[in-house]
């Protein structure tokens, strides 16, 4: 069995961002300014991140978003392309800038982050739609990031459910609109403050502040119909299924974290991609769990992103 076997094939939509990142002693607070020795420059936006964990990990990637026609848009391009993602379905735009992050990370790998949206703001509905009818046949999971426009992201859950691909969608941020979308039962992983969204949203905004995650996910996945997973970073990723009982994994022992940035999105592309090859949604989640451990060991998104003969000797 070859990697690309295990790992699947697997179209991600989303955005594409060029992140630039300080490395400071603390994170600075309100009104604050925290001085680093560096900035870096690394690859970046939640779903491009997730592709390339993906494609790291052994899966077959195609990648849909926008770029700006400049030269960050440029080298973010040929970034994904270096990291074997297929990038036919991303639009380059005149006019517009290439999508960016500004992120502080502290000595503990926590970090914060404020992005410029750019050519991410206006990917199009239709190139979206035309995008997943193409991977019908060829993908087994469509992954759609929440960082572009609400009718982007509802074109390519629809038209993955039309298509009859499952559908992965990290809801990040957890936009209004999502509720409309869960008619089309797609797999949501949210951190633990989406859920609380989430939540919101399938219960009409009443607040419960005493219920516990495991019953936030239950009540999303019992509107969804479909899984929901909660990642929780150091504490691992809770599985709420209609079918069975919640179910909590671990994170994996990591020895030292520099930087958390990419966690979330190597869980979710690798996590997708296993859905993609067939795997069961534990299954999946494990692989994706371990990935996302392995991920925290480098400065930048992307760097510690996991092969895949290191993400199953971690497991």
């Amino acid at each position: 069995m070859t990697s690309l076997d295990r790992a699947g094939r697997l179209l991600v939509v989303g955005a594409v961002n060029v992140d630039l990142v300080v490395a400071t002693d603390r994170l600075p607070g309100p009104g604050e300014t925290v001085v680093g020795p560096t900035v870096t420059r690394h690859g970046g936006g939640k779903g491009a991140n997730a592709a390339v964990a993906a494609a790291r990990a052994g899966a077959g990637v195609r990648y849909c978003g926008a770029v700006g026609s400049d030269d960050m848009g440029a080298s973010a391009l040929a970034e994904l392309r270096d990291s074997g993602v297929d990038v036919t379905d991303v639009d380059v735009l005149d006019g517009v800038a290439t999508g960016m992050a500004l992120i502080v990370v502290d000595p503990h790998g926590e970090n914060q982050i404020a992005v410029g949206a750019g050519a991410n703001a206006v990917l199009g509905t239709d190139e979206v739609r035309a995008a997943v009818d193409r991977a019908a046949g060829w993908a087994g999971c469509v992954l759609v990031s929440t960082e572009i426009p609400a009718d982007a992201v509802a074109a390519a859950v629809t038209t993955a459910a039309a298509r009859g691909i499952r559908c992965v969608v990290n809801p990040a941020p957890v936009l209004p609109s999502t509720v409309d979308l869960m008619a089309s039962a797609p797999v949501l992983t949210p951190n633990s403050s989406e859920l609380r969204d989430l939540y919101g949203l399938v219960s009409e905004g009443v607040a419960a502040p005493e219920i516990s995650a495991a019953e936030q996910a239950t009540a999303v996945a019992s509107r969804t119909g479909a899984p929901v997973l909660v990642t929780l970073g150091a504490d691992g990723v809770l599985i709420a299924d209609p079918a069975s009982e919640v179910i909590s994994l671990p994170a994996g022992q990591v020895a030292w974290v520099v930087d958390t940035t990419g966690a979330g999105d190597t869980f979710n592309g690798v996590f997708a991609a296993a859905l993609a090859a067939g795997s069961m949604v534990v299954e999946a989640a494990r692989r994706g769990v371990a990935a996302a451990s392995l991920s925290v060991a480098a400065v930048g998104a992307r760097a510690g992103m996991p092969s895949d003969d290191e993400i199953r000797r971690a497991m």
